[in-house]
């Protein structure tokens, strides 16, 4: 059986002006990085063109270690799409090297619905997220020399520095740490720490921006921490605004690259979807919407993280309305949500289906709640039986969902026909239908009382007394009509990871917040998730290579 990797290498990629073309671009508004990437210069978004258009949220039941392809599917949906004739795009994230690296693989799809140059795009692609970094780490270096070289006139407090570095890996020695020896020299002893690139505000900053100068505006107001008498302290205190945008003069520009079968697609930002927003950027977005007649997007993990955010957040600071939305979810899913072990999930087991169905079940209800009709797309594996499929099918039609079996992993664009016509349908019904959870103006409280309730499954949400404290400081200092971009783990509805399937009678515990007031939200932190991911035992950087050729091998 062939590989991504083998699939990726043997397709024949066109010049990425061919790719432009069927946009309706120029050469002239293309910056080529290579014969197979460009660069789409902002000035190409029309709000106007956009009016009119449609946009599909493409997300998944609750993620399990076997994986269910909402990228592979995603873009097996826009290939659809085009072979029914329709002018489609899918829009997308950008791999971050730690899950590359790290259990999770690449983040190009797979089979024959892959965007190209795979291994590209995998391993550092246009450099967008080096560009996130320096920049986040520019600031950090800002912040250490004004405590050393400028007597901190700022009043600054060491202890109550909220800005950590970053670093696009996986490496959890590098979760907490010491910075500074001391001295004339050395600079000032603290308490520090690196969180992953994706994990930035900076990347979040990039996704919610509307063009450079927005993008300045939200890295001045990125909160940097408080002075001794509790004050506020911001980017643009240290004049870090302008030099931190500089850095991103290229990487604000959308990447358009190809589909294995030539269409084009857009990958841009990578914010993960546990800890931050977890959709690629607003401009990328509009980039499609102003370009195509059909945008097809993804949003990181479940309905309840990424969807959710994508809906909550980024729609409403974008004035997106998103026309329908499918709901990706594998038999061998359900199978492990119903109870099965992992090494037994290739084995029938109809009576496991249906016990994981109450997964799918609630995140069917969930993308209900924001007034969208969702389409199931059964991501068909060759282990699963006509028994367990259909089981999932009959549910679907006992819920009055619309459902199709996508096989675009072995057959590409012909083998998500069925799904493109009934998501088309769903997104040709729904023109202004669709209706966020929350408003910004509620209060703190009342806006994670409705997300934990309604998309978690919640009773209650409990609050430490630090998370008290801190929402007190966010009300004092006018930051508490943002929104809230819950970070919790991805293996649960609940903020539990052993929680498996649909389970009820949860309380969410917040345990305290971070704030990203430059790109326009609050985290409150629940359970026990992390901003810095570990390596697994058996890490996927063991089993990548080149040869002198130039040849990677083990990359997927």
């Amino acid at each position: 059986m062939q590989t991504d990797l083998d699939i990726a290498k043997a397709a024949k990629m066109q010049h990425i002006y061919n790719i432009g073309e069927k946009l309706g671009l120029s050469k002239d508004d293309m910056h080529l990085y290579g014969n197979h990437i460009a660069k789409l210069p902002l000035k190409l978004i029309d709000d106007n063109k956009a009016k009119g258009k449609k946009l599909v949220l493409v997300t998944a039941i609750t993620p399990t270690p076997a994986g269910e392809g909402k990228t592979t599917t995603s873009i097996g949906l826009t290939e659809g799409l085009n072979k029914i004739g329709v002018k489609a795009t899918v829009v997308i994230r950008e791999p971050s090297l730690g899950p590359v690296f790290g259990i999770k693989g690449g983040a190009a799809g797979g089979g024959y619905a892959q965007v190209l140059p795979m291994e590209d795009i995998n391993l550092h692609f246009t450099g967008d997220l080096a560009a996130v970094e320096k920049a986040h780490n520019l600031l950090a270096a800002l912040i250490d020399n004004h405590l050393q070289s400028k007597n901190n006139s700022l009043n600054l407090d060491p202890r109550k520095i909220l800005w950590k570095r970053v670093i696009d890996m996986n490496e959890r020695a590098l979760r907490d740490i010491i910075i500074g020896l001391g001295g004339p020299v050395q600079g000032v002893p603290r308490q520090s720490g690196f969180d992953i690139t994706a994990a930035s505000e900076v990347m979040a900053a990039l996704c919610l921006a509307k063009d450079i100068n927005d993008l300045k505006e939200k890295f001045g107001n990125i909160l940097v921490g408080y002075t001794y008498d509790d004050k506020p302290v911001y980017a643009r205190d240290f004049n870090a605004q302008g030099a931190m945008a500089a850095l991103m003069k290229y990487a604000i520009m959308p990447n358009l690259v190809q589909t294995i079968e030539g269409n084009p697609a857009i990958i841009h930002g990578g914010p993960f979807a546990n800890i931050a927003q977890g959709t690629n950027t607003l401009i990328a977005t509009k980039m499609g919407l102003s370009l195509s007649d059909y945008v097809v997007t993804e949003a990181g993990f479940a309905s309840e993280l990424g969807a959710e955010k994508f809906l909550d957040i980024k729609c409403q600071y974008g004035g997106l309305t998103p026309n329908a939305s499918v709901v990706v979810a594998t038999i061998r899913a359900l199978k492990y949500h119903g109870g099965v072990k992992l090494a037994e999930l290739k084995k029938e087991n109809v009576e496991a289906v249906k016990k994981g169905l109450q997964n799918l079940e609630k995140h069917i209800e969930n993308i209900r709640h924001f007034n969208l009709s969702p389409v199931v797309a059964i991501n068909k594996f060759a282990t699963d039986s006509d028994e367990e499929i259909q089981a999932v099918m009959a549910r679907c039609n006992e819920l009055k969902v619309k459902v199709a079996i996508c096989e675009a992993w072995e057959k590409g664009g012909d083998g998500a026909i069925e799904l493109a016509k009934l998501v088309k349908a769903e997104a040709d019904k729904c023109s202004t239908c669709f209706e966020p959870l929350y408003s910004f103006d509620w209060s703190i409280e009342k806006k994670i009382e409705t997300i934990a309730t309604k998309l978690y499954g919640a009773d209650h949400v409990e609050y430490s007394i630090e998370a008290k404290k801190q929402m007190a400081m966010f009300e004092k200092i006018g930051l508490d009509k943002l929104p809230v971009c819950i970070a919790k783990t991805q293996k649960s509805l609940s903020d539990d990871p052993n929680k498996k399937n649909r389970p009820i009678g949860f309380t969410v515990k917040i345990r305290e917040f971070e704030v990203a007031a430059g790109a326009g939200f609050i985290i409150p932190i629940a359970g026990t998730i992390m901003r810095m991911p570990g390596l697994p035992t058996v890490p996927s950087a063991e089993n990548i290579d080149i040869d002198n050729d130039g040849n990677i091998t083990g990359l997927f």
